[in-house]
């Protein structure tokens, strides 16, 4: 049975915008630094034959809870009933909303409470935008952005087996963190198409690296990969791996994608280069991860975890 190792975790922000939200991804920015972080949190171990279900994990909004027990039970986390894989556990997403307890229950009675560490977002302004990169203003860039969301929402609701979390993440790119997730931004500016005016507000839902065009993009944990596609309207090249327990990982604005839909890929297995495709004004990577509850018939309920956050996890040995 799959173990899966507890770690601390940070509460400190850093991602970047979500892959089919509207408002455009600007060119990388620095950031002034981490929050101080939280004492560690442990992530229940898969247990031995006589341990007790447990759940611990990422306990940061936007991070991942995961619970341990007999393959074949049920959790059910903050509402939400999982059945456990024959890894032994279950994982499930905390949204950058959830409530600062979050309550748990197993099919053997046993039950408990995870202490959730709150966010610190930041709220920007900016000007000066080319508002075709904010939204779709043309009957053809509509018409693109319009197909482009059928492909996402269609790969969106394919699931695969895979150890989601419990062999850890890497980086997908050697390239230094550029924007965090979770600001919300507030855009404005003028369309070159229409000559009209724009303003759009959305919240960033990813992990933004600043990589030069032709940085290579790898696997940062194992998965299939459920879309392959060099040209949506928002995101442009545009990868998604499921690695398996509801989690997905997104790549935008890639210059080529070295991958087919169907492919399994290990940790490090290349994956595509990076770009300054789509909705973009500048080079850099785009790195997302959704959590879909597996056990939900409507994909209303997902939502983005903190690509940075799980990087704090560790393979089990």
């Amino acid at each position: 049975m799959r173990r899966a190792i507890l770690v601390g975790l940070s509460a400190f922000v850093v991602a970047c915008a979500a892959a089919e939200s509207p408002a455009p991804t600007p060119a990388p920015i620095p950031e002034t630094g981490p929050t101080p972080k939280p004492a560690p949190a442990p992530i229940a171990e898969a247990p031995a034959e006589s341990a007790a279900p447990d759940c611990g994990g990422v306990l940061v909004q936007g991070g991942l809870v995961i619970c341990s027990a007999e393959p074949g039970s049920h959790f059910t986390v903050a509402g939400t009933r999982l059945t456990v894989s024959e890894t032994g556990t279950a994982q499930f997403g905390l949204s950058t909303r959830a409530p600062s307890v979050v309550g748990w229950t197993h099919d053997s009675g046993a039950f408990g409470d995870l202490q959730i560490a709150e966010r610190q977002d930041e709220y920007r302004e900016l000007t000066g935008l080319d508002c075709d990169k904010v939204d779709a203003r043309s009957p053809e860039q509509k018409a693109h952005a319009s197909r482009s969301w059928v492909k996402k929402q269609d790969a969106f609701a394919s699931f695969n087996p895979g150890p989601g979390a419990l062999e850890g993440f890497v980086k997908p790119a050697d390239a230094p963190a550029s924007s965090p997730f979770g600001p919300t931004r507030k855009y404005s500016g003028v369309s070159k198409v229409t000559g009209e005016s724009c303003e759009s507000t959305s919240v960033h839902r990813g992990y933004d690296m600043a990589a030069p065009i032709g940085t290579e993009v790898r696997a940062p944990a194992p998965g299939v990969v459920i879309l392959a596609d060099p040209d949506l309207y928002y995101e442009g090249g545009t990868v998604f791996l499921d690695h398996g327990h509801g989690l997905v990982s997104v790549f935008m604005h890639l210059s080529a994608v070295d991958v087919a839909a169907g492919d399994e890929v290990d940790t490090g297995d290349l994956l595509a280069k990076t770009g300054n495709s789509g909705r973009t004004t500048g080079p850099h990577l785009h790195w997302a991860v959704k959590w879909r509850n597996p056990e939900a018939s409507s994909r209303d309920g997902d939502f983005y975890i903190d690509p940075a956050l799980l990087l704090e996890l560790q393979a089990a040995p």
